[in-house]
């Protein structure tokens, strides 16, 4: 009899013919072989498997090497001022402010371009500024980030009403009739914010952008989370018209890192009551009249002097994706993921029991390129997740455990109940750390694996980690946190969107 590697390498195998005849879209994308080796040569020189391009995308070395030489033949000056080095940066970020709108087809009659430090501070921008009142609705699905389930507290101190919308497990999309009976809440002539993720983090679900316009019909100002969308999907603006739309560059193209931007529409932007001022947001203040004039547009949003210096890169960014691509590098990552789901839904231990339990669709037409999932034992125990990462890691694979900063996401996929988590909290309510509060998850999961594909990622990266997937075949849960599985597993094993 052949040992539980040798039995879980064998599914887990699959010759790159095999993939070329369950894909033959993948050949279109076979310029991205050769923007590997010429722009991320390192990965394979190092020996690294990247999987973490949910958490951030990867730079190529010409988007350094021509950033660098930007710093090099040009003197920048603080863009506060109008002498001639200042003026030169003013014009590097006002061309640059340009090619944002024009990668996203958006027009500047329609809406604004605010450079942030990253997506969350978009995302904070809006919630401190947004004007919501007694009585108003802040509507968000369950699969948002932090940095928008955050904007409950601006809501709240100003007496709006917080309301989720439930994701449903395990495929973790949004029931479309369910979401109408949500959005026919709306408080008429109010103010009514309602947010979600062009793609969740957590799940890797892409939801309807058809949204955006259904939620304005119904008197819902939309704010889109694309961070986690744009790395590998077009957002056309001309299309489809978010009123706030959040992005950070690096989740993008990865270099640089401390730049992000909103997004806003012309009309939805003058909605926005700023709760302070700063250097360069103003047009005028005094100490002695004790008053202040704010800036027009963007500026009011800009605090502080803006990173001019790193600005520029997003331009060389912006190009170098656009080289490259976004229908090819969506279309590799679709194959890619495709190809690693069904082939983890393979594997079994010897007693027929699934080693992965999937959080997300299983189809293609609803996902970007993150799949998350948890590995069972035989007896249907979860492994724990953070000794998945650590073993990963020995294998120089770089993937992302735990609940990816989306907790409503992870709640839901795990089963974890509102009563638990309250009991949890009410334990200490002076505050927990995670490990208090795995211990008092005990019989539950606390987080997830998450693999995300990008724009360097090949077929050999996806066989890498079915490789090290394998290893886990009828392997005990462990000593460390072994945790059970949802109640729900048996029922989901049986079939159903997400993991038959």
């Amino acid at each position: 009899m052949s040992r539980p590697e040798e039995r879980g390498g064998a599914l887990a195998e699959g010759s790159y013919e095999e993939f070329l005849a369950r894909h033959p879209e993948y050949r279109s994308t076979l310029e991205l072989d050769e923007l590997r080796a010429r722009e991320f040569s390192r990965l394979d020189d190092s020996g690294q498997i990247y999987l973490d391009y949910t958490g951030g995308s990867l730079y190529g070395s010409s988007q350094v090497r021509s950033h660098e030489r930007f710093l090099l033949d040009n003197v920048l000056g603080n863009p506060h001022s109008s002498n001639p080095t200042s003026r030169a940066a003013t014009e590097r970020v006002e061309s640059c402010r340009r090619r944002v709108l024009e990668f996203f087809n958006g027009s500047p009659e329609e809406y604004a371009v605010i450079f942030t430090a990253n997506a969350s501070h978009a995302l904070k921008l809006v919630g401190e500024s947004y004007p919501f009142e007694p009585g108003d609705r802040f509507l968000l699905t369950f699969d948002n980030h932090n940095s928008v389930n955050g904007i409950r507290e601006f809501d709240r101190a100003h007496g709006a009403e917080t309301t989720y919308v439930p994701v449903v497990p395990p495929a973790m999309v949004v029931d479309e009739a369910t979401l109408d009976e949500y959005l026919a809440t709306a408080r008429p002539g109010g103010h009514n914010l309602f947010a979600y993720p062009a793609q969740s983090n957590f799940s890797g679900v892409q939801h309807p952008l058809e949204w955006i316009e259904r939620a304005q019909s119904h008197g819902w100002d939309v704010l889109l989370d694309a961070a986690a969308y744009v790395g590998t999907s077009r957002l056309d603006l001309g299309r489809w018209h978010p009123d706030y739309v959040a992005v950070s560059f690096y989740k993008m193209f990865g270099y640089p890192t401390g730049v992000g931007v909103l997004i806003a529409r012309w009309p939805a932007l003058r909605k926005l009551h700023r709760p302070w001022f700063a250097g360069g947001t103003i047009t005028v203040a005094s100490v002695q009249a004790d008053s202040h004039v704010l800036a027009a547009g963007a500026a009011a949003f800009e605090d502080g002097t803006l990173d001019y210096a790193n600005i520029p890169a997003v331009a060389t960014g912006l190009a170098f994706l656009a080289e490259a691509g976004m229908e090819r590098i969506r279309c590799r990552v679709l194959c890619l993921a495709s190809w690693l789901i069904d082939r983890l839904l393979d594997l079994r231990h010897a007693n027929g029991r699934r080693l992965v339990l999937l959080y997300g669709p299983r189809a293609s037409d609803r996902r970007g390129g993150t799949v998350t999932f948890n590995f069972c034992d035989a007896d249907g125990q979860l492994l724990d997740h953070e000794l998945i990462e650590e073993q990963a890691g020995r294998r120089r694979i770089s993937l992302r455990t735990g609940c990816f900063c989306n907790p409503g996401a992870g709640e839901m996929a795990l089963g974890i109940s509102r009563d638990e988590l309250v009991s949890c909290f009410g334990q200490r309510p002076d505050g927990m750390t995670y490990e208090e509060f795995r211990t008092c998850i005990d019989h539950k999961g606390t987080g997830a694996v998450r693999v995300s594909l990008g724009i360097a990622s090949n077929f050999h990266d996806v066989q890498e980690f079915l490789r090290f997937a394998a290893s886990f075949v009828d392997r005990p849960a462990g000593s460390r946190h072994a945790e059970d599985a949802r109640p729900e597993r048996d029922a989901a094993e049986s079939g159903g969107d997400g993991v038959s």
